[in-house]
C-alpha cells in the first residue's frame, strides 16, 4: 500500500476513467483548468480522476465518489477555451478527504490494493480468462473493428485485473455500472461482471443487426411494389380498366378555367405536362397533390365588401359592448372602401370616353393606383376583452370570409412560407392553407397571439412574416410549396397580442395598433346582463322562465369572484350559477330561481378575492399608489418608518431594481430639502424603512415614486397623509413629477376601491379623456409638477396624535372578510 498522497482533482461527467485504460478527455471548467496547471508544474502530472454522482456543471463534494483513478496526464493539446488530455489511469484510489482549495479541488488520496484470486493457476479462473478474452475479440468483429488490431492489443494485456478494466472502459453502459465496476477490488468478481456485461452487449450488436437487415430488405420491398405498380398500371390500361385519365382530364380542365397570372400559368403547364408522364410514381403523386392544392386556391374569387355602414355598425355593436376605437376603425375602413368602389365606377364610365387618347402605358399606372391594399391591424390587450372574437365580428360586418390563424408556440419559418416540395409530406404555409380554408382572396385573417411566436434553429416566423404583412410586397406573396406569387394584397389581416414589448420592432413598424383596455366594472355589468347570462343560460338547457340573475347578483360576481381585465373569468362564475340551478330543475324544482346577492355565497361559497379598500383614518407615513397589471388596476399601500439608527435606507416588499431606485430619489429628496419640508436635522440621521405590502407580490416600475416620497416626508415631518387620496407618478432628484402609463386602469382601481381624490403628473392630463364620464364626475382629480405640490395636496397636520394607534372598525357598508 502506498503512502498518502495530496494531489489535484479532476472531476468527471458523464465517465469513468479505469487503470490501464488511455483515455481521450476535454477539460473546459476553469476550476479543472487550473487543476491541471497545477499537475503539469510537478514533474509526476499526477491527478486525482473521479466520476461525478450527476452531470450538473457545478463541481460540489457531496456530488463526488469517493473511489477513482490515480491518473497520469501524458499529452496535453490546447484548444479553444479547453484543453484536451491523454489520461492514463495507473491504479485505483480513494479519495480520503476532499479539500475545496481557492483555485482548485485536491483530494488526499490513498493508493487501494486490488484482491487477486486465490489460485491463479486454478482451471476456473483460467477458463474465465479465456471466456473474457474471446468475447472481447467476438464483440469487435460484430462492431466492424479490425480483427488484427484488436488480437493484438488484447493479447499483449497479460493482467487479468487490466484486461477487465480495458474492456469495461470501452463497453457501452451505464456510468453507475462503470463506477460499480471500478468500486469492485476482487480481480475475479470484476471479470465476472464484466463477462456479463460483454455478453449483452453482443446481444444488443446481434439485435441492431437483424433489424439493420429488415429495414434494407424493407428499402428492396418498396422498390419491388413500385415496379409491380408500373406493371399493373400497363396491364390496367390494356383492359380498359383503372384508367384515371379521367380525373386527370377534369383536374386539367379546372386549371385551365382559373384565371391565373401569366407566370403561375406558365408552371401550372409545365408541371401538368410532367403529371402526364409521372404515370403512378412517387414524383406523379407529388404532382397531382401540387395541381390539386393550386386548384382549390381562390385565384380571383373574392366576396364583396359590405356598402350598408349602417348594418355594419349594427353588426359590431350587436357582438361587442364598448370597443369604441375599434369600431371605428373599421367603419372609417368600411367608408374609404365604399369611396374607392364608387371612384373606380366612374374611373371606367370615363375611360370609355377616353380610350382612344389613353396610352398603354397610363392604363397600367393607372390599373397599379387603383390596387388597393387592406389594412393590418394590431389588437393588444389583457385576455379576455374580446381581441379574438371582434375580428369574427369584423368579418361578418363586412361582409367577407374569415379564417383564424393560431401562432402560438410557432417556431419554423415553414409554418408561415411552406415546405418546399422536395421533402416527403411538404405542404404549404398556414398563410395559403387558411385562404384556401375560407375560399375567397380577399378574407378578414385572424393571426392569434402573435407575440407568442419564438425562433429556432430552423429559422425565424416573425421574420417570414415581414413579406405577409407588408402591404409594398404582400400582393406577390411567395409560398415555398407553391412556388409561384400569391396576391396577399386585399387580405385584410387581423393581429392579436398581449405584451406588445415581444414582437420584433421591423414587424411592429407595419401594423397598426389598437389598444384594448380593461373594462370597467359599469362595463362588465352591462355586457354580463347583454351576452354572458343569455349565453350561459343556454348553454345549461335553462330559459329565462327557470332562472334570473339580478344586477346585485352580477355586481357580487364582478367584484368578489374574479379579478380580471376582460370577461372570461366572470363566465365561468355565471356558468357555475347556472349549473348549480340546471342541477336543482332537474331534481325537481319547478319555481322559478331569481339569484340575488345573498344568493351567489349561498352557491359559490365564500368570495374568492378581497379587493384593497381606502384606509378609514388618516396616518402618518402610510400613503396610497396605485397600480396597474394585465388584468386591471388596484391601490396599493407604501408604508414608512423611522427607528434610531445611522441613517441607512431599508427596503422590503419584494421590489425591484426601478421601484428601490425611486425609494432611494424620494429618500434624496427628502434628506436635500429636509428645512423646506419641515424634518428635523436629527431624523435624517434615523434609519428609514420602506416596506410595500403584499410582501409575497413582485413588484416594479418608477410609478409608485411619488406615493414613496410622500409617505417618506409624512414620516419624517410628522404630518399625516390624507387616506381619501390616490396618486401615481415617477420623481427626479429636483423633484419633478414625470408622467406614467396605465392612468385609466389605475383611476379606475382606485375608484372601486372607494377612494375620493386622486392626485396625477401634468402631463397625463390627457389621459383623462379615455376614463368614463360617470368615473370622472365622482373623482376630484387634482394634477402636479412638482413634489411640492403633491406634498401640499396629500399632507396634512394630525388633528389627533393618537390617530397612528386608531383600532379600525368595521364601518356601516363595508364588508371585512
Amino acid at each position: 500500500m502506498n503512502d498518502i498522497q495530496k494531489i489535484p482533482v479532476i472531476p468527471l461527467r458523464d465517465m469513468v476513467l479505469f487503470p490501464g485504460a488511455p483515455t481521450l478527455v476535454r477539460a473546459g471548467r476553469p476550476g479543472t483548468l487550473r487543476a491541471i496547471k497545477d499537475a503539469l508544474d510537478n514533474e509526476e502530472a499526477k491527478v486525482f480522476v473521479v466520476a461525478q454522482k450527476d452531470a450538473s456543471e457545478e463541481v460540489k463534494l457531496d456530488n463526488l465518489h469517493s473511489i477513482g483513478t490515480i491518473t497520469k496526464i501524458t499529452q496535453v493539446q490546447k484548444q479553444a477555451g479547453s484543453l484536451q488530455l491523454l489520461l492514463e489511469g495507473e491504479a485505483r484510489g480513494t479519495a480520503i478527504r476532499y479539500v475545496e482549495g481557492e483555485r482548485f479541488l485536491e483530494a488526499t488520496v490513498r493508493e487501494i490494493e486490488e484482491f487477486p484470486p486465490p489460485n491463479p493457476n486454478d482451471a476456473t479462473f483460467i477458463g474465465l480468462h479465456r471466456e473474457l478474452r474471446d468475447q472481447a475479440l467476438k464483440a469487435a468483429k460484430k462492431a466492424d473493428i479490425p480483427e488484427d488490431f484488436v488480437k493484438g492489443f488484447v493479447q499483449d494485456i497479460d493482467d487479468p485485473g487490466q484486461l477487465a478494466d480495458v474492456i469495461a472502459n470501452s463497453l457501452d453502459i451505464s456510468v453507475d455500472d462503470k463506477q460499480s465496476l471500478l468500486e469492485e477490488l476482487s480481480i475475479e468478481q470484476r471479470m465476472r461482471q464484466v463477462l456479463v456485461k460483454l455478453q449483452k452487449h453482443i446481444q444488443v450488436l446481434d439485435a441492431q443487426k437483424e433489424i439493420r437487415s429488415k429495414v434494407q430488405e424493407k428499402l428492396g420491398d418498396r422498390q419491388r411494389e413500385a415496379v409491380l405498380r408500373e406493371q399493373l398500371a400497363a396491364i390496367q390500361k390494356e383492359l380498359g380498366e383503372g384508367d384515371d385519365s379521367g380525373e386527370l382530364e377534369e383536374l386539367t380542365k379546372t386549371l385551365k378555367a382559373l384565371p391565373l397570372p401569366p407566370e403561375t400559368r406558365k408552371e401550372v403547364d409545365r408541371q401538368l405536362r410532367r403529371l402526364s408522364r409521372s404515370g403512378e410514381s412517387m414524383d406523379g403523386q407529388m404532382l397531382r397533390s401540387y395541381l390539386e392544392t393550386i386548384s382549390e386556391l381562390p385565384w380571383g374569387v373574392e366576396t364583396e365588401d359590405e356598402s350598408d355602414l349602417d348594418f355594419a355598425a349594427k353588426v359590431l355593436d350587436d357582438d361587442h359592448y364598448g370597443l369604441s376605437e375599434t369600431k371605428d376603425r373599421v367603419l372609417e375602413f368600411l367608408a374609404v372602401r365604399k369611396l374607392k368602389v364608387e371612384q373606380k365606377k366612374e374611373a371606367l364610365g370615363a375611360q370609355g370616353e377616353d380610350a382612344e387618347e389613353s396610352s398603354e402605358e397610363d392604363v397600367v399606372k393607372k390599373g397599379e393606383s387603383e390596387k388597393g391594399h387592406g389594412p393590418i391591424l394590431l389588437f393588444v390587450g389583457p385576455p379576455g376583452v374580446g381581441k379574438t372574437s371582434i375580428a369574427k365580428s369584423i368579418a361578418r360586418a363586412l361582409g367577407r370570409k374569415y379564417a383564424r390563424i393560431s401562432l402560438g408556440g410557432a417556431r419554423d419559418e415553414a409554418d408561415i412560407r411552406g415546405h418546399r416540395r422536395t421533402y416527403v409530406g411538404a405542404m404549404p404555409g398556414r398563410i395559403i392553407q387558411g385562404l384556401r380554408q375560407a375560399g375567397s382572396k380577399n378574407p378578414v385573417v385572424l393571426l392569434d397571439e402573435i407575440d407568442k411566436l419564438s425562433a429556432s434553429f430552423q429559422g425565424n416566423p416573425a421574420s417570414a412574416l415581414l413579406e405577409v404583412l407588408d402591404p409594398a410586397q404582400n400582393d406577390s406573396f411567395v409560398d415555398h410549396y407553391l412556388g409561384v406569387p400569391f396576391d396577399l394584397s386585399e387580405v385584410l389581416f387581423v393581429t392579436t397580442a398581449n405584451f406588445i414589448e415581444q414582437i420584433p420592432s421591423p414587424l411592429l413598424d407595419r401594423m397598426e395598433v389598437v389598444r384594448f383596455h380593461g373594462y370597467t366594472e359599469a362595463e362588465k355589468s352591462v355586457i354580463a346582463g347583454r351576452y354572458i347570462v343569455p349565453r350561459q343560460i343556454r348553454a345549461n338547457a335553462l330559459n329565462d322562465e327557470q332562472i334570473e340573475i339580478s344586477e346585485t347578483a352580477i355586481s357580487e360576481l364582478i367584484t368578489y369572484y374574479t379579478r380580471e381585465a376582460g370577461v372570461r373569468q366572470l363566465e365561468r362564475v355565471v356558468g357555475t350559477l347556472a349549473r348549480k340551478v340546471a342541477r336543482e330543475v332537474a331534481s325537481g324544482g319547478a319555481d322559478k330561481k331569481t339569484l340575488a346577492r345573498a344568493d351567489v355565497r349561498t352557491y359559490l361559497g365564500r368570495p374568492k378575492i378581497k379587493p384593497e379598500q381606502a384606509s378609514l383614518v388618516d396616518q402618518r407615513g402610510v400613503a396610497t399608489g396605485m397600480y396597474y397589471t394585465p388584468m386591471g388596476g388596484d391601490i396599493m399601500f407604501v408604508e414608512v418608518s423611522d427607528m434610531p439608527g445611522k441613517g441607512q435606507l431599508v427596503l422590503t416588499g419584494q421590489l425591484g431594481d426601478v421601484m428601490k431606485e425611486s425609494a432611494r430619489a424620494a429618500w434624496t429628496y427628502a434628506r436635500s430639502n429636509a428645512e423646506k419640508l419641515g424634518i428635523a436635522a436629527e431624523k435624517l440621521d434615523r434609519d428609514i424603512h420602506i416596506h410595500v405590502p403584499a410582501g409575497a407580490v413582485p413588484k416594479d416600475g418608477p410609478s409608485a415614486g411619488v406615493t414613496m416620497a410622500t409617505a417618506l416626508v409624512s414620516a419624517l415631518s410628522g404630518q399625516v397623509v390624507c387616506r381619501d387620496l390616490a396618486m401615481t407618478g415617477e420623481i427626479t432628484l429636483a423633484g419633478r413629477v414625470l408622467p406614467v402609463g396605465g392612468i385609466k386602469e389605475k383611476v379606475l382601481g382606485a375608484a372601486r376601491a372607494g377612494m375620493t381624490r386622486i392626485l396625477l403628473p401634468g402631463q397625463n392630463a390627457a389621459d383623462l379623456e379615455d376614463l368614463p364620464e360617470d368615473i370622472r364626475g365622482q373623482l376630484e382629480i387634482t394634477f402636479a409638477e412638482d413634489l411640492s405640490q403633491v406634498l401640499k395636496t396629500a399632507l396634512r397636520e394630525p388633528v389627533d396624535e393618537n390617530a397612528e394607534s386608531l383600532l379600525i372598525e368595521q364601518q356601516p357598508g363595508r364588508e371585512l372578510f
